[in-house]
């Protein structure tokens, strides 16, 4: 069964090709069109899965979209028939649009799909999963087990926004669902929204936050207890209800009620480039301790319902790679394996995979060490003839290397001497972590690396951490963790071996502060709590990225690496050389290497477009 999948119109559209129920090619729109998270149709994705593949559109057996565009539709317009007259300009806003445009959706889709090239529609399925359960085969189906609960937790899709289902061989049932207006997922938003961030982009922001609350003030209590008497209930099985006095996303135009949120947690809504303060950092513990605890909840729900050793998980909310470490060192289940795109772009892959083994009811086949998902390097690669292109295109000077072992050693030794490198190789990373294909890599032993990641090259904020890469073998000599973890959704203390102690009165040091002091032997990936979001490296995924780390081990005794991904903020993760450049010139990056290619910025030609980034990406 040949098998295309497409997520859009929401956020981080995206396509996927499944061929006999093998992952083949899998990307996010936003990496082609410059435009993050990107909600159009993708159609540079679509062409890229056909290309990758061999396929064109009239081979394909079947087309499937993540979601159900007519109960989205019967949802929306119960909810303003629910709060009327409430929500009369979001109402006016919004139906005329679902009305010409969502309504027709399959249509759209087809005329979308015409540009492309031609099929037979009466051969060629049309299938349309429920949202959750494109969430769920996204995370079953590449799992490595046969018997699995599965827990997909978000915003909302069509009414669901958390379900919790049974995967068995090719079967998937779904056991319970927690229903719009009430969602874990939306009250994270909400958080996100009034601490200052992006919705829909900046929850990631909120986990890298929480770790300054002050765990011992008692205004982390005091929040805790406003957000549990006042906005939400919470249930024995991680059910929530939300009190929708205080929010305005079911039929408003913004996520919360500002007014009432500011006489509850007495001070004003943050607008994003205002200073970060103790209290904010305060609430976003809070926050992030209720999640964690509905999480744990959840999953205890889902252990007595299906009697599994094994957790797959999905949805926006699977991102949250501190509730996923809470998770695994609880023990309520065996084994996790969480879907590296785990957001509506996943949705695309969890489409097809859904169509394959539900809808033609294929056998599923468990022939892999890890899981199906390839470390997730499932997007386009490039050529040496491509980096020459871009490189005569730049009239840009460069070493190249017809040995990578050579060029390997040579870049752990830049490494080892505090610069900074931009890493391109092999196939782009499908979902939202560089994990090696496309990363900016440093030193981690460096105490100033993370300053200057941020500050210089990345141009966010100071507060945000950095991943480690490490070797997959040595992952206990750093960290209190003793397993893989290929997708850097995890977070786990470091080890205390490599720990160095806290001054008095750490806790009650400001936020810059705290930010700057050594923390343990590897500043750069530790964050203010011990913590670091932990990416092993395998040498059967990416054997470069593998053997740069060794040639680092081999040069410093450490057998780890920064990585961070490679963009700067508000920009999409890079895809080709040429964004690769253009990127490694705009920022204080010292050196690039693209497949066999080695760059250094100062033998490169004076960028006269340096600062156009700032203009052309819109800050998230």
């Amino acid at each position: 069964m040949k098998i295309l999948g497409i997520s859009a119109f929401y956020h981080d559209s995206a396509a996927s090709i499944v061929v006999n129920g093998e992952i083949i090619a899998a990307a996010q729109e936003e990496r082609f069109t410059r435009k993050k998270h990107d909600a159009g149709f993708p159609a540079n994705a679509v062409k890229f899965c056909l290309e990758y593949s061999g396929l064109e559109l009239k081979d394909l057996d079947a087309i499937v979209f993540y979601d159900k565009p007519l109960l989205k539709f019967e949802r929306l317009l119960e909810t303003y028939y629910a709060f009327a007259p409430s929500g009369f300009r979001s109402f006016i806003t919004s139906i005329p649009v679902w009305i010409k445009e969502k309504m027709f959706l399959k249509r759209l889709i087809r005329e979308e799909l015409d540009k492309i090239g031609t099929y037979d529609r009466k051969k060629t399925k049309f299938l349309f999963p429920e949202h959750h359960l494109s969430h769920a085969a996204s995370a079953y189906y590449p799992s490595p087990y046969d018997d699995a609960a599965i827990l997909t937790i978000d915003g909302v899709g069509e009414w669901a926004t958390v379900s919790l289902c049974h995967g068995q061989k090719e079967k998937i049932t779904i056991l319970k669902e927690l229903r719009f207006p009430h969602s874990l997922g939306l009250l994270y938003s909400a958080f996100t929204y009034f601490l200052g961030f992006r919705v829909n982009s900046g929850e990631y922001k909120l986990m890298g936050l929480a770790p300054y609350g002050n765990p011992k003030s008692p205004d982390i209590e005091k929040y805790i207890n406003i957000i549990k008497t006042q906005l939400i209930s919470l249930k024995e099985d991680g059910s929530i209800w939300l009190n929708q006095d205080y929010f305005d996303y079911a039929t408003g135009l913004k996520m919360v009620n500002e007014k009432k949120w500011e006489d509850l947690f007495g001070f004003r809504t943050r607008k994003p480039e205002d200073e970060l303060l103790q209290h904010h950092c305060n609430l976003g513990l809070a926050i992030q301790h209720i999640t964690e605890e509905a999480v744990l909840l959840m999953a205890a729900e889902a252990k007595k319902l299906t009697g599994s050793k094994n957790l797959c998980l999905a949805g926006g909310v699977a991102l949250n790679c501190v509730s996923n470490g809470k998770l695994q060192k609880s023990g309520i289940f065996e084994n996790l394996f969480i879907q590296p795109a785990a957001g509506d772009a996943g949705g695309a892959l969890g489409a097809a995979l859904a169509a394959n083994y539900i809808y033609y009811g294929q056998p599923r086949v468990i022939d892999y060490r890890m899981d199906a998902m390839k470390g997730s390097y499932l997007g386009p690669s490039f050529s040496d003839l491509e980096v020459e292109l871009m490189a005569k295109k730049y009239n840009a000077s460069y070493t190249h290397f017809s040995d990578f072992s050579s060029l390997a050693e040579e870049t752990a030794k830049l490494l080892a001497t505090e610069n900074v490198i931009g890493w391109v190789q092999g196939k782009m990373e499908f979902g939202p972590r560089a994990l090696g294909g496309r990363s900016i890599l440093g030193d981690p032993r460096s105490p100033e690396m993370q300053k200057k990641l941020n500050l210089k090259i990345k141009y966010r904020e100071s507060f945000r951490p950095f991943a480690p890469s490490v070797l997959a073998e040595e992952v206990k000599d750093y960290f209190d963790y003793d397993g893989i973890s290929p997708y850097m959704l995890l977070v786990h203390p470091v080890a205390e071996g490599i720990k160095k102690a806290l001054p008095e009165g750490y806790d009650n040091m400001n936020l810059r502060d705290k930010l700057y002091h050594l923390r343990s032997d590897l500043p750069s990936i530790t964050h203010i709590d011990y913590s670091a979001r932990i990416q092993t490296v395998h040498p059967e995924t990416n054997p470069r990225y593998y053997e740069l780390i060794s040639s680092f081990k081999k040069l410093t005794g450490t057998g780890v690496v920064v990585n961070t991904s490679f963009n700067v903020r508000g920009e999409p993760i890079v895809m080709t050389p040429n964004d690769a450049y253009r990127c490694f010139m705009r920022t204080e990056m010292d050196y690039l290497v693209v497949g066999n290619f080695l760059f250094s910025k100062k033998d490169q030609p004076q960028w006269e477009e340096k600062d156009n980034w700032k203009e052309e990406f819109v800050l998230d």
